[in-house]
């Protein structure tokens, strides 16, 4: 096969002329005729015995041209792609001019390229990293947390209920004297303050005590989904059955044993201010990082053809299948759930594909201008690192990603390195603020549609403090 000429008909488009000698496509001919004549019936032969002059002579002397042409087009193109020099990043028309056995097969193939792309300024960006800090009050509220997760609910019976407690209640709500459908349940737990219910329906429970029976008297919001109760009175009788109250942990060096390695609760303390500290440090380092690759991307110059940008969304999307199905969901049963098509995919995924397509196409050309190396030794330590972080042995991991592609990514992230190294990076500064005594975080306001109309199941018990849910 020959590369007779490369024409570049537009901005990373090129139309590669090929020609296939008559003696190749001949031999293509002889390699399809003894696959595809097995199928074929001719009269006076068994199937699959009829010489080739005889098949050629029964359905034509073409019979066997497009077979013959699919057959040389994988190893035409790459031959092509090869010969032409071309970093080609996606295949377009594929037309034949002449073709015959004297004549071999003349065609033309469309390819897409890797724009060149330029970059100045990359050094000396300037951007700003937040200041790391940690308090003695971050740490407390820290072992608060922990202390929440072990806390324990205890029944109450020496007091009425309180804006806090859990407490266990049958209600059967009543529009217009009516029952009406999900207004109704038994053993309910509530937590009280949480804004599970429409407006006044918990603040009406707090003051009762065990045993109580009382009726609480609400209105659906206006906007309520459900049309037939939308701005209705209602009346929803009530038994409390028990109150709960959430008991904490004395927090002591025993506690500190119970929830941590440690001995004392100084100890503990520390590990939690180096551990908030590690945390901070590496959110400010990627947030450093992110101004650096907003820069990047504004400064790349390049005309970027729709394929490459296309590429990078069948990329994005193919990841997020991986990660559904390891979660035992596949992408057709998550599409069906949330009402999306594919093309809804590609048109959200769309803006983020082409940053990401921006900034490689930077990150590659300062490599370039650096001359950035990777070393036989990175390469390896890379793919050992890949293969411990999937549990997999190297060669699996070697099966599914090329040395290349892994040169292609170190090179990308050392030269991210050189443009930190060269940035210039200055500290914010926090605002001068009024020190004032630490207060708790106000109780989340109920939403306009809570109401008990549809109770929800007892939620299991976490190991996080639950968040405040909210009824409708």
């Amino acid at each position: 096969m020959n590369l007779k000429a490369t024409n570049n008909v537009e901005i990373n488009k090129y139309e590669l002329e090929v020609e296939v000698t008559p003696e190749e496509f001949n031999e293509a001919i002889n390699t399809v005729y003894k696959r595809e004549s097995k199928k074929m019936n001719i009269p006076g032969f068994r199937k699959g015995h009829a010489p080739r002059a005889f098949v050629e002579k029964y359905y034509g002397e073409e019979v066997f041209f497009e077979a013959a042409v699919d057959h040389l087009y994988r190893p035409l193109v790459m031959d092509a792609i090869e010969k032409s020099g071309l970093q080609v990043i996606s295949l377009g028309d594929f037309k034949i001019d002449e073709i015959g056995k004297d004549k071999g097969v003349l065609c033309k193939l469309t390819v897409i390229t890797k724009p060149e792309a330029n970059i100045q300024g990359y050094k000396g960006i300037e951007v700003t990293k937040a200041p790391v800090t940690v308090t003695d009050e971050d740490v407390e509220q820290e072992i608060s947390r922990v202390q929440d997760r072990n806390s324990r609910m205890v029944t109450v019976e020496d007091r009425a209920a309180e804006n806090g407690d859990l407490v266990t209640i049958d209600f059967d709500g009543y529009v217009d004297g009516k029952q009406f459908d999900g207004g109704k349940a038994e053993n309910y737990d509530l937590s009280l303050g949480a804004g599970q219910f429409i407006p006044g329906f918990e603040d009406q429970v707090v003051g009762h005590n065990t045993g109580d029976e009382f009726d609480v008297n609400v209105t659906f919001p206006e906007d309520y989904h459900a049309e037939e109760l939308k701005g209705k009175p209602a009346v929803f009788k009530i038994k409390l059955h028990e109150i709960k109250k959430k008991e904490l942990p004395t927090v002591d060096d025993e506690f500190v044993k119970d929830v941590s390695e440690f001995d004392t609760l100084e100890e503990y303390k520390n590990d939690i201010r180096d551990r908030l500290t590690k945390q901070r440090e590496k959110a400010a380092d990627a947030d450093v990082e992110n101004q650096l690759v907003e820069a990047i991307i504004d400064k790349v110059e390049a005309t970027i053809p729709d394929e490459m940008v296309e590429n990078e969304v069948d990329e994005i999307i193919n990841s997020f299948a991986y990660r559904l199905q390891s979660q035992g969901l596949k992408l057709e049963t998550y599409l069906k759930y949330t009402g999306q098509s594919t093309d809804d995919l590609r048109v959200q995924y769309k803006p983020q594909a082409e940053r990401q397509v921006k900034v490689r196409l930077g990150l590659e050309k300062i490599a370039e201008l650096e001359n950035i190396q990777i070393t036989e030794e990175e390469t390896a330590a890379e793919f050992k690192r890949l293969a411990e972080a999937y549990g997999m042995p190297e060669e699996s991991v070697k099966n599914l990603v090329t040395a290349e592609g892994i040169n292609a990514d170190l090179k990308n992230q050392k030269a991210i390195d050189l443009v930190r190294e060269n940035a210039v990076i200055t500290e914010k500064k926090e605002e001068a603020q009024e020190k004032k005594p630490a207060k708790k975080a106000p109780k989340k306001k109920a939403e306009e549609g809570d109401a008990p109309a549809k109770p929800k199941r007892k939620a299991a018990k976490k190991e996080e403090a639950p968040a405040e849910e909210t009824q409708g």
